[in-house]
């Protein structure tokens, strides 16, 4: 009777705050189911096939792929997908959808212990692990080391890891059964502490990594490997036993064509034919508003999500291909984290040549650090005026770059034409 009431709950107060306009309807509902029955995300989760999706980055993209692959054969599943990733977003996707007998859910990186305990979840994919908002989060190896943990007191769970993260590496090392899947690690900085023994990561130039002070970590053999041919245009998932996919996406960047091919070698523990799944994904075009194209202030407008230096590395990578203008907005709320230090970690340099406008809470702070990158810019403190300076001296007709932190892409996301 608690789990009915529980269920209930939570699908009235969704259903309250979406129709008052007080949110998406994610997480007001299940904190009040998990008031009512502590246990909900447990009881929600019986019976249903689940996976779960960590990491610093690219967590809501490759959840968003992986339930596409998913639901390949005509199986229902059911995904937190707007990227609410704590227990109260959980039950709240979950009760939603009674009927799915497949469950992806992205999971924050302090909450995966939690998670996989309440779900005992089939598979759990690791993707990277890296600084981010740390006002409030633990310090990466301690992460790595409560991922351990969790993973070697679940035996019956498949992880699909990045082999090419020595955190992530550690963490799974733990596991039962582990596919390792080398996708790249482009940003290596928060990586080159070694978990083990508390020395020194070395990197090679060809993607392999150990530690040099002599504790034997070193990186495991890939199962499955990310390959880019036609400069860095096409890519392959390449098996040891021989077997090649080719990954076609709607999405940019490699970052999600790394994302993609984790979410195929979950899907194929699964059951799923990696061919079949990655076939699946190519229709993806957008996840939770990211990489959209819409008009904001009269000018169409490419919106983009980056939250810490990994994050901006691997956007800066995919913008610095085009040469148009380009919208920085930064805030500090609640969701961002409060210390904007992490921006002299980003390489704003490689926008030298760009038509840059800095704007968002904390647009004077990101204007100092571009200021000692050397990139010319100009400073609008509102994001929808800031859309129209950098368009004002380009055509019109062109598309304007904007990627911003959490709330400041929040805030252009919703923003009217």
């Amino acid at each position: 009777m608690r789990f009915h009431l529980a269920v209930l709950t939570t699908r009235a107060v969704n259903a309250t705050s979406r129709r008052l306009g007080r949110g998406q309807g994610t997480v007001a509902g299940g904190r009040s189911g998990l008031k009512v029955d502590p246990r909900l995300l447990e009881h929600l989760t019986s019976g249903r096939e689940v996976s779960l999706v960590t990491g610093t980055n690219g967590k809501t993209t490759t959840t968003r792929l992986l339930a596409v692959a998913l639901g390949a054969r005509g199986d229902r599943v059911v995904s937190n997908e707007t990227g609410s990733n704590m227990p109260p977003g959980h039950v709240a996707a979950l009760a939603g959808h009674r009927a799915a007998t497949r469950a992806v859910l992205e999971v924050d990186e302090i909450y995966l212990p939690r998670v996989l305990a309440a779900t005992r979840a089939t598979c759990v994919v690791l993707l990277n692990l890296s600084r981010d908002q740390l006002d409030r989060t633990n310090e990466v190896r301690m992460v790595a080391g409560n991922w351990r943990a969790a993973l070697a007191a679940a035996p019956h769970v498949t992880v699909v890891a990045n082999a090419d993260d020595p955190l992530v590496a550690w963490a799974a090392g733990a596991a039962a059964r582990v596919r390792w899947v080398a996708v790249g690690l482009g940003w290596q900085l928060d990586a080159v502490g070694c978990p083990s023994c508390e020395g020194r990561i070395a990197f090679a130039p060809d993607g392999s990594w150990a530690c040099v002070t002599g504790c034997g970590f070193t990186r495991p053999a890939p199962a499955v490997t990310l390959t880019a041919t036609d400069h860095g245009t096409t890519f392959h998932g390449v098996w040891v036993d021989g077997r090649a996919e080719q990954i076609t996406l709607a999405l940019p960047g490699r970052f999600n064509y790394a994302n993609a091919l984790m979410a195929a070698v979950a899907a194929e523990a699964q059951g799923i034919d990696a061919g079949s799944a990655l076939a699946a994904m190519g229709s993806v075009d957008a996840v939770a508003g990211r990489f959209t194209t819409r008009t904001v202030a009269g000018v169409p407008t490419r919106l983009m999500l980056a939250k810490n230096p990994a994050g901006w590395s691997e956007l800066l990578d995919l913008v610095g291909e085009d040469d148009g203008p380009i919208v920085i907005s930064i805030n500090a709320r609640t969701a961002d984290g409060a210390d904007p230090s992490w921006l002299w970690d980003v390489p704003f340099e490689r926008l030298a040549a760009r038509v840059v406008v800095a704007t968002g809470d904390r647009c004077r702070d990101l204007s100092v650090r571009l200021r000692y990158a050397g990139v010319d810019h100009v400073m609008e403190a509102d994001p929808i005026s800031a859309v129209g300076v950098a368009a004002s001296g380009a055509d019109r007709d062109r598309c304007v770059d904007v990627i911003g932190n959490y709330t400041a892409f929040g805030e252009l996301l919703g923003a009217r034409a």
